[in-house]
């Protein structure tokens, strides 16, 4: 045996099909000799008023039985365990300080010889224990195309990386978020290609017209869509050729949810998702669910009825599963997803933090990010921001709107083409292109890649962007590139020319030891200085996601937050210098709402006094406080 596992996998497969299903805490077939699964009567109502407004109410009928059949399946599949848990799980209490979600896919890290998915439990076991609660799979299904984005069958695991059982291992320690990329589908899918045969079953699927003339002009012009490229692609079919709504890509074929045959499957998906261990389902662009002609095609009022559809199911049958949406759109369109902070997401994506963060280190300035910080509301004790800086996609731009002017926008987007980053553009209404994502890794965006700067004020600037992240209101999430301060991966680049591989690199499991163990590495000193602020977040009451805070603003080259924990017992003051220059913060405790206390370091342990007058200490250079006051200050 090797590690936890051992490389005789394959010798032991009924051992490990058996330890999986006792881990995953559902049944492998389902348990009918149970008396089956009767929603309350509020409960189907809330689902008969939802399919009724979507599709009227003969059809909610239909749906409602439909969906009911689709419950009681996945119910038979639950343990008695399971249902236990699941009775006195309380939804309040879903997040805490604890709280952080790694981001990776599952083939990241690799060794010779042996299945993706088995060597990043290993890895997660032996150095991400402890960090995080989570690990978000980035899609690990059979796909044609955008680093898996392009689902052929959502059921299966990618056999290249792995299978059902090993993701099941990987839940023995960490909570799972899987993706749920249903706004589309690949065009080389079965669903697709049955409509190419003109399968009837399948044929209103996908949003289709005969010609080009059925689509006016005006409608495409006000299309609100992340790409330049044409959102009609053209099929050949047993029917004659037809025109295909994309809103992506020529690969990845919009599903019509106008047809409610489409969302039960996309539901029954949803369930067996949950069934396999998904913790958090992250409803992926989102936005563009709902496809309707003289509409923008995004973020329409049919889509956040369909994510309340998602709630109100897995509240009454999976009530421990959060929904994730991930909109990169205007801030406050991209909040709107909340609904009422109970009935919509419980986590939505907080993309206006990156590039704000960005912006505030360019210009060592902080009082754009701080005025922005200082507009976020506690949502409910339901509900939290996912506070992240990168990801797989990149540092999109669609939030800061509104924020940050278009010069301004403009000028960071140069800023990353100086550091060997690319720009994704998006066609608006007028015609023009602007920037739409930033791709880039988080190290090359905030470091110039060939700076003779030294070495150790680059890791130090690093590592205090990552801070705020780490001390705002929600729960973190960190790209494993951004966990190891990788640099752009401009090979990827050069072989896909694919603007986003330059942050998608996989990552050789011993040569990633190698550098992790050699403490001069700067993959040893950004992990270690990550992993020193996750240590002491996830012991700091006054982190917890839903802790109250408060945006105080004492210098333009300081963020500074003030965090008070849930009980009220401690204070937090969370103060990052995003300059190169030593900054002193100096605050009286009456005019900033501060006890007269003594506060301690929780990263270092250094004291500062301000009792009988003004808390006051220099800042050095990139530097980070994490100062506490409270009973064990």
């Amino acid at each position: 045996m090797r590690g936890p596992i051992g490389r005789d996998w394959r010798r032991n497969v009924k051992q490990a099909a058996d330890y999986a299903a006792d881990i995953r805490l559902h049944s492998g077939n389902p348990d009918y000799t149970r008396p089956i699964y009767h929603p309350p009567q509020e409960v189907r109502l809330d689902i008969f008023k939802k399919l009724a407004s979507l599709y009227g109410e003969a059809r909610a009928e239909e749906g409602l039985a439909e969906i009911e059949r689709v419950m009681r399946v996945y119910y038979a599949h639950k343990t008695a365990a399971m249902i236990e848990m699941d009775r006195g799980f309380d939804p309040a209490g879903r997040f805490s300080e604890r709280d952080a979600i790694l981001i990776t896919y599952g083939d990241m890290v690799r060794e010779p010889h042996r299945a993706p998915l088995l060597t990043l439990v290993e890895f997660a076991k032996e150095r991400l224990a402890g960090l995080f609660s989570t690990i978000h799979l980035l899609p690990f299904f059979p796909s044609s195309s955008d680093r898996g984005f392009s689902v052929m069958d959502f059921e299966q695991v990618d056999p290249a990386i792995g299978d059902w059982d090993m993701i099941a291992f990987l839940r023995r320690d960490f909570k799972l978020m899987f993706d749920g990329v249903f706004n589309h589908i690949s065009s080389r899918s079965r669903w697709f290609r049955e409509f190419l045969n003109q399968n009837p079953e399948y044929i209103d699927f996908f949003t289709v017209f005969s010609t080009r003339e059925a689509v006016s002009d005006d409608h495409l012009r006000i299309l609100f869509r992340p790409r330049t490229t044409d959102v009609l692609t053209p099929f050949d079919t047993l029917g004659g050729r037809r025109l295909v709504w994309t809103t992506f890509s020529p690969d990845q074929v919009d599903l019509n949810f106008q047809n409610p045959k489409v969302l039960f499957k996309v539901i029954a998906v949803l369930l067996f998702y949950v069934r396999h261990g998904a913790d958090l389902v992250r409803l992926d662009a989102v936005t563009y669910l709902w496809d309707e002609l003289g509409t923008t095609g995004a973020h329409l009022e049919e889509t956040h009825i369909i994510i309340r559809l998602m709630r109100a199911i897995l509240d009454a049958v999976a009530p421990h599963v959060a929904l994730v949406t991930e909109t990169n759109v205007p801030h406050a369109d991209n909040i709107r997803y909340f609904g009422d902070g109970t009935d919509e997401a419980q986590i939505v994506y907080n993309f206006a933090l990156p590039p704000l963060v960005l912006h505030a280190f360019q210009t060592s300035d902080a009082s754009r990010l701080s005025a922005w910080a200082e507009s976020l509301e506690l949502v409910s004790d339901r509900a939290t921001y996912f506070n992240f800086l990168d990801s797989h996609d990149g540092i999109g731009v669609m939030a800061a709107h509104g924020i940050l002017s278009m010069e301004e926008i403009d000028a960071m987007a140069a800023r990353v083409l100086d550091n060997g980053g690319h720009i994704s553009y998006r066609t608006e209404v007028d015609g023009t292109v602007s920037p739409y994502e930033l791709n880039i890794t988080w190290w090359s965006a905030i470091n110039r890649d060939r700076s003779d700067e030294d070495e150790e004020l680059r890791v130090r600037r690093y590592l205090a962007s990552r801070s705020i992240a780490l001390a705002l209101m929600g729960v973190p999430g960190i790209y494993l590139h951004g966990l190891l301060g990788s640099e752009n991966d401009t090979r990827a680049f050069d072989e896909e020319r694919d603007r986003r591989a330059i942050n998608r690199a996989t990552l050789d499991k011993n040569h990633l030891l190698r550098a992790l163990n050699d403490p001069s590495s700067r993959t040893a000193r950004v992990f270690a200085g990550m992993r020193a602020m996750l240590l002491a977040r996830s012991r700091e009451p006054c982190f917890h996601p839903n802790a109250l805070q408060r945006v105080l603003h004492a210098d333009s080259g300081l963020f500074v937050l003030l965090r008070r924990a849930p009980n009220g017992s401690a204070f937090l003051l969370a103060t990052t210098n995003v300059t190169p220059r030593a900054r002193v913060l100096s605050l009286k405790a009456s005019g900033a709402g501060l006890p007269d206390a003594q506060w301690t370091d929780i990263l270092d342990g250094s004291r500062f006094d301000g009792r009988d007058g003004p808390l006051e200490l220099t800042i050095e250079p990139y530097g980070v406080r994490w100062l506490r006051a409270g009973a064990n200050a």
